[in-house]
C-alpha cells in the first residue's frame, strides 16, 4: 500500500485537482490519498474568524469567496447531473462554519477550541469535491472522514497525537475497507471527548505518515510544487539543487531550521517503521 498526501498548491483549482486523479488513476497499488484544503482557503478561514471576533462583518464577505471557490470546482470538475448532491453537501458545511463565525460574532470571542473546528473546514469540503469528482470518473473510490480515525489528547494547546487509539481505529478502518483508493482529509481529527480538532498548520503531513506507519505501508509520497529538498531555498540561491537522498535525521533537522517541504512531526511515526518519503514534484 503507498500512501499519497497532496498539499494546498496540488488541490488549489479545478485543473489542479484533474491532475491529481490522474495521478491517481495511473498508479496500480492501493492507495490512501491525503489531501489538504484548497490553497490559501485556511487562511482565508482564519482571517474571517479573526474578523468575526472583532466585529468585521467582512467575514461574511470571505465565507462568500470560500463558497464561490469551492462551487466552481464542483461545475468544473464534476458532470451537470452529478452536481446538485455535492452542491448540496458543500453548502451544507459552508452553513455549518457560518453558524460557528455567527456565534463568535455575536460573543466577540474567539476559544482555542472554536478556532479548531473553523480551520478544518478546509479539509472536508476539498476531500470530499475530490472523492465524488473520482468516484464520477469510475475510479473504486472510497471516502473517510479523518476525525473517525485520528485522535488527540485533551491539550488544545499541544493537539498532541493519542497514537494507539489512532492506530487502532486506522487499522480497524482498513480491514474492511477493499476499495482500491480511500481519500481522507488532512490536519483534522478529533479529542478524546469526540470535539473537532486539528494536528496544527502542516498537519496534513502528520495524518499521511500516522497512516503509512500504522498500516505498514510501503511508502509515503509527499505531492507539492517543489522538486524535494533543497541545499539551500532556490527563490534566493540560483546554485541550490535538489538533494537526492538523505536520512530522516537529517530531514527532522532541515524541517526545524525551515524548510517547509515536510511539517517536521510527520518523520517520526514513518521513521519508526523505516518506511520511505519521498518528496514528488
Amino acid at each position: 500500500m503507498i500512501i499519497a498526501k497532496f498539499g494546498g498548491t496540488s488541490v488549489a483549482d479545478s485543473n489542479c485537482i484533474s491532475r491529481v486523479l490522474e495521478i491517481i488513476q495511473n498508479n496500480p497499488n492501493q492507495q490512501v490519498v491525503v489531501v489538504s484544503a484548497l490553497s490559501g482557503i485556511t487562511n482565508m478561514i482564519q482571517e474571517s474568524a479573526h474578523c468575526a471576533a472583532s466585529g468585521d462583518l467582512k467575514y461574511q464577505k470571505i465565507l462568500s469567496e470560500i463558497e464561490a471557490r469551492h462551487f466552481a470546482c464542483i461545475k468544473k470538475l464534476l458532470p451537470i447531473n452529478k452536481q446538485s448532491q455535492v452542491l448540496s453537501h458543500i453548502k451544507q458545511q459552508i452553513n455549518s462554519l457560518s453558524t460557528l463565525h455567527e456565534g463568535v460574532y455575536l460573543l466577540r470571542e474567539l476559544s482555542p477550541r472554536t478556532k479548531d473546528h473553523m480551520l478544518g473546514f478546509g479539509e472536508l469540503l476539498s476531500y470530499y469535491i475530490i472523492a465524488k469528482t473520482a468516484i464520477a470518473q469510475n475510479l473504486d473510490v472510497g471516502l473517510e472522514n479523518a476525525r473517525n480515525l485520528i485522535f488527540t489528547k485533551n491539550d488544545i494547546e499541544k493537539n498532541s497525537v493519542d497514537q494507539q487509539k489512532t492506530f487502532d481505529s486506522i487499522r480497524s478502518y482498513f480491514k474492511k475497507s477493499k476499495h482500491r483508493v480511500t481519500i481522507i482529509p488532512g490536519f483534522v481529527a478529533s479529542d478524546e471527548e469526540g470535539a473537532p480538532t486539528t494536528l496544527g498548520r502542516g498537519g496534513s503531513d502528520l495524518t499521511a505518515a500516522l497512516i503509512a506507519s500504522a498500516l505498514d505501508a510501503e511508502k509515503l509520497e509527499i505531492w507539492t510544487d517543489v522538486s524535494g529538498m533543497f541545499t539551500a531555498h532556490p527563490k534566493y540561491v540560483k546554485q541550490a539543487r535538489a538533494i537526492k537522498k538523505m536520512s530522516y535525521y537529517e530531514a527532522m533537522e532541515l524541517s526545524h531550521f525551515g524548510a517547509k517541504v515536510i511539517y517536521p512531526p510527520t518523520l517520526q511515526p514513518v521513521m519508526e517503521k523505516n518506511i520511505p518519503v519521498i518528496v514528488k514534484n
